[in-house]
């Protein structure tokens, strides 16, 4: 079986197409700048790039060039659109509707727009690939991914925020979480690691990027997390602010006489890592200039690096324990320094790393020594192919 697994975005397309029969990627690639003049395509098959410039106005336009890419005689993988047995579509939002993954009708489009006031940008760009898919590849068996539904495990206390009710009642105000994807896939590699999950593993799985989440999974299940209503909230991130005093909003609107909408602009684009700094949200930017002795730099990687460590501590609550963390994306699979930051913060707990083998990048490895109480792995996450599986599973029961 083939799945095209694809991730809208509000103007991009990611894309990956799967043979299951050894889980083996065919073609991979990146539509860039959807609906803009300079929009292009970046189409991978094995070593082979093939960067082609193509304007398009929207996502179906984006879809059927991909397709034609993955036929194009010059370096086709398959013959005919029929080859493609399934699609897989990533949702960043399902609410509190969707619990697992489900094939697509009409019913599970609708909910999809119901929840994508909670992410306007993702849900609406993922409603547009579908609806595409739909038009494209009419019949053709389609499943929805969540990135929320693996959260959808967390006791009501650590979902509901100290608010008045009613505003959950009314509308849906709690702790959602996301990178469920990724957090489901590298939890279960790292089980699997230890040799098999139980009802008492615990693992603190931290995906960090330019957006990062942290969670504690226990017996394969999320009990808690750090991002909330939207992707604002845990640590601080390449340029979101992560959790503040809720009071400093209308401190600073006050006065710098700025709108809730710029505001929202200023914790969403302008924090984090890249606010204090005042250089880049680009973590590796900010390594070179800590290195050469930017203060500023320094302070914004030792907050984030707090941020990190303070979060896995905490997340000893409700598992009562850790036994490993796994670090995962962009920052947690290459940054050796972020890593080694975090873990000296947990040294009290029984931490202990080897030096040489936390120099490695973006692959697997177990970077914790033989006398650390608790186990730490560096696991690169996979969450297309997490997609591809549960497309795979459904599409065939």
């Amino acid at each position: 079986m083939k799945i095209l697994v694809l991730n809208s975005g509000s103007s991009s397309l990611k894309y990956q197409l799967i043979d299951m029969a050894n889980e083996e990627v065919i073609a991979k690639g990146n539509f860039e700048r959807i609906g803009q003049n300079n929009s292009f395509l970046t189409h991978k098959i094995g070593e082979d790039k093939h960067v082609l410039e193509h304007p398009v106005k929207n996502h179906e336009e984006a879809i059927k060039f991909v397709l034609e890419q993955l036929m194009n005689a010059e370096y086709a993988v398959i013959s005919d659109i029929n080859e493609i047995d399934a699609v897989g579509h990533r949702i960043v939002h399902g609410g509190e509707h969707f619990t697992h993954s489900v094939i697509v009708d009409e019913n599970v489009v609708e909910e999809i727009k119901k929840a994508a006031a909670l992410a306007p940008l993702h849900n609406k760009a993922a409603v547009a690939g579908i609806e595409a898919c739909q038009h494209l590849m009419p019949g053709k068996p389609m499943v929805t991914v969540f990135d929320t539904a693996f959260h959808q495990t967390m006791p009501d206390y650590a979902y509901i925020y100290a608010v008045p009710y009613e505003y959950y009642e009314k509308y849906g105000v709690r702790r959602y979480g996301a990178h469920g994807t990724s957090h489901r896939y590298v939890s279960d590699r790292a089980a699997e690691l230890m040799g098999g999950l139980t009802p008492e593993t615990k693992i603190v799985t931290c995906h960090l990027g330019q957006g990062a989440s942290i969670s504690a999974v226990k017996g394969g299940k999320c009990v808690d997390t750090s991002m909330g209503l939207t992707p604002l909230a845990g640590i601080p991130m390449g340029t979101r602010s992560g959790d503040i005093d809720p009071a400093i909003v209308k401190f600073i609107m006050d006065n710098e006489h700025v709108s809730i909408e710029e505001m929202d602009t200023i914790l969403n684009k302008k924090s984090g890592v890249f606010g204090v700094s005042g250089i880049s949200p680009d973590s590796r930017d900010i390594e070179a200039a800590a290195a050469e002795g930017n203060e500023r730099a320094k302070l914004a990687l030792a907050i984030q690096n707090y941020a990190i460590a303070e979060h896995i501590a905490k997340y000893a609550v409700p598992m009562q324990g850790i036994d490993a963390i796994v670090f995962t994306a962009g920052i947690g699979e290459n940054e050796k320094n972020t890593r080694e930051a975090v873990c000296n913060h947990l040294k009290y707990m029984g931490i202990e790393i080897d030096e040489e083998l936390n120099k490695s990048r973006g692959k697997e490895v177990e970077l914790s020594t033989k006398n650390s109480k608790i186990r730490v792995f560096v696991i690169p996450t996979n969450e297309e192919l997490v997609i591809a599986r549960d497309t795979m599973e459904l599409v065939k029961s």
